[in-house]
């Protein structure tokens, strides 16, 4: 069991959008309905590719695409929707609740948020914050579990880290 103060991290180096593309893939297999992440980084720094390297580890074939216009992408599995939220583009924490978003943190889902800190205070509280860097040519990724369903998602999905 884990208390407030234990954490649970996974850091690797991701060579090339091949390697982002099968580490998403990875944490795609313990997901479960219910879990939050939130994907930070730069512009350009991995994070839909992330995404879409998940679906694909959960079988979705169609077409992935960053949510920026859009605000969110939703993705009918057959275990549970996946919610793939950008928020880069909020200008107020409160157009999270203005869009009608906080009914699907109702435990049937995985969301997945970029760009958090633009709703910050309105959100779900994340189960695993993912943080992703540029290195050069490669990607830094980060995984922090941030309650304990989230410690031990990465318990049991970052094994390759």
């Amino acid at each position: 069991m884990h208390t407030s103060d234990d954490t649970v991290r996974c850091h690797c180096h991701l060579a090339d959008e091949a390697a982002t593309l099968a580490f998403g893939a990875q944490l795609a297999r313990e997901l479960i309905p219910g879990l939050t992440f939130y994907l930070e980084g730069d512009l350009g720094a991995g994070k839909t590719t992330l995404v879409r390297g998940m679906l694909r580890g959960l079988g979705y074939n169609g077409r992935v695409k960053s949510p920026t216009y859009t605000l969110t992408e939703t993705y009918s599995l057959p275990a549970f929707e996946l919610y793939h939220f950008d928020l880069y583009r909020m200008h107020d924490p409160r157009e999270w609740m203005d869009a009608g978003f906080r009914e699907v943190s109702d435990g049937h889902a995985v969301s997945l948020i970029e760009w958090p800190d633009k709703a910050a205070g309105w959100l779900p509280q994340p189960d695993v914050i993912i943080r992703l860097r540029v290195a050069d040519e490669a990607r830094e990724i980060e995984c922090e579990a941030a309650s304990a369903r989230g410690a031990h998602y990465l318990e049991t999905s970052c094994t390759l880290c």
